[in-house]
């Protein structure tokens, strides 16, 4: 089989095919063997989402770690990645394991590694991991007693649900935003922040909160694409204020006004740093992927801030989180995370906090959005998954490489950056990027433009140029 690989954010890999019980005891005996060499007692915080599979697996998991005299704290039901994030540093475990493929399709399953600080293990972990994955173990689950695991206390079921919970509590004022009289929807995706937040916001209309590992069809990843029902349930159906949508184990975000217009991640980064530094007068560095809106650096050099951008995946964010003053960090992709809150990506947690700022300023998000605006100048951004075969996707990077593209279509490129994939600028405010995946079979390509029409026509013109290669 193919080597098990870490990408930017954990192994994700088809159920049944190369995602099986099989190599989940391969991954688990390699995490305890790598846990066990650096002389500790560790414990580890075990979850899973609502993918198919999720309990056996995450069982599975547990099982082996318990074998090896790993002491395991296991999450008795479907749970968000910010909760085993959350339950690490509060439990002060050595390690978390989500079994969860994110946002991809429901063919999938994954595992995430969270290290003691709540966020992604480091690239030099993972590969200490990934080496230490072997063919050959002599694990036989059928002959290991789970009563007798559970009974000697190797492992222990905990409430992660309720830990989070409290730690919700702690940091917002819930009775403020529910007394607001701001109405709110939340649309789960189907994935494991489905129960939690109705208890939230008891108030809250909830959509797509059922069970179903299929997700209806559609990648639970909180694109615009993704959530044309839950756009109509607000454009039509429902009187909201705003709108959160969350991924498929709730750690990327996505919002909606209450005139159902998408508000992507960029948006969102912006509206957040308007409330810490604009409003609430905090300070620190902003850290951001690559593939964020160049529209960062003019709010942050508004408010004082210096800009970080490093490479695509949040464990590059979180790495400088945890060594530097950093009152931001936040990606293209949804996934961010603010001063106050633990190194890690949360979509519920970053929902709130925009709840909690129109509560406090008595403002809608459009008209928020439109003070960050009259300070950075509007602009739109669009993005395409091209699912293309490999001898294409090989000829693009090749020329990506070679600094072979100098222009698309109509737009003349001005100069090119290459910290994570190839990114072309037409002027100070208009690019390209291209980007092979991380986690996925695919090749990225992202505009930022004046208006949706010019970022749709830079995406229109790279997609008939990198096609004129095959």
């Amino acid at each position: 089989m193919e080597k098990i690989r870490f990408g930017t954010d954990g192994w994700r890999a088809v159920i049944a095919r190369e995602f099986t019980v099989d190599n989940v005891v391969k991954v688990s005996q390699a995490v305890s063997t790598w846990l066990l060499n650096r002389g500790e007692k560790p414990v580890v915080v075990v979850g899973h989402d609502c993918r198919f599979g999720g309990e056996m697996f995450a069982n599975s998991f547990a099982t082996v770690l318990a074998l090896k005299g790993v002491k395991v704290k296991l999450a008795p039901d479907f749970v968000t990645t910010p909760m085993i994030s959350n339950a690490v540093v509060l439990l002060e475990a050595s390690l978390g394991v989500v079994i969860t493929a994110s946002h991809n399709p429901p063919e999938y399953n994954g595992i995430k590694l969270k290290g003691a600080y709540g966020g992604p293990l480091f690239d030099n972990e993972l590969k200490d991991i990934e080496d230490l994955i072997t063919e050959d173990y002599d694990i036989n689950l059928d002959n290991i007693s789970w009563e007798e695991q559970v009974e000697h206390g190797l492992i222990e079921y905990v409430d992660l649900e309720d830990l989070y919970l409290k730690q919700i509590e702690k940091n917002f004022d819930l009775s403020f935003i529910r007394d607001s009289k701001l109405n709110f929807a939340f649309d789960a995706m189907f994935g494991s922040g489905r129960r939690v937040f109705k208890k939230i916001l008891p108030g809250v209309k909830c959509h797509n909160c059922s069970n179903d590992p299929f997700f209806n069809g559609i990648p639970p990843e909180p694109l615009e694409r993704n959530l044309i029902s839950f756009a109509e349930k607000i454009g039509k159906s429902w009187k909201v204020d705003a709108g959160l949508a969350v991924d498929g184990d709730a750690d990327r975000i996505a919002m909606f006004d209450a005139d159902a217009n998408y508000i992507n991640s960029h948006n969102v980064i912006l509206l957040l740093i308007h409330y810490l530094a604009g409003y609430r007068k905090q300070t620190g560095k902003i850290v951001t992927g690559f593939s964020s809106t160049l529209k960062i650096e003019k709010l942050a050099a508004h408010y004082g801030l210096s800009v970080q951008r490093v490479k695509i995946g949040f464990k590059q964010i979180a790495e400088i989180m945890l060594k530097e003053d950093v009152l931001l960090g936040g990606e293209e992709s949804g996934g961010i995370s603010i001063k106050g809150n633990i190194v890690e990506r949360d979509g519920i947690w970053m929902g709130l906090t925009l709840m909690q700022f129109m509560a406090e300023s008595g403002k809608s998000i459009a008209e928020l959005l439109n003070e960050v605006y009259s300070i950075t100048g509007k602009f739109e951004y669009a993005r395409e998954d091209l699912r293309i075969d490999k001898i294409l996707k090989s000829r693009i990077i090749r020329k990506c490489t070679d600094d072979g593209f100098s222009n698309f279509g109509e737009f003349k490129v001005k100069r090119i950056e290459n910290l994570d994939g190839w990114k072309y600028f037409f002027n100070d405010h208009e690019w390209l990027m291209i980007r092979p995946s991380g986690t996925e079979p695919v090749l990225r390509i992202y505009a930022e433009g004046e208006n949706m029409e010019r970022a749709k026509k830079i995406l229109l013109e790279a997609y008939n140029t990198i096609n004129s290669l095959d």
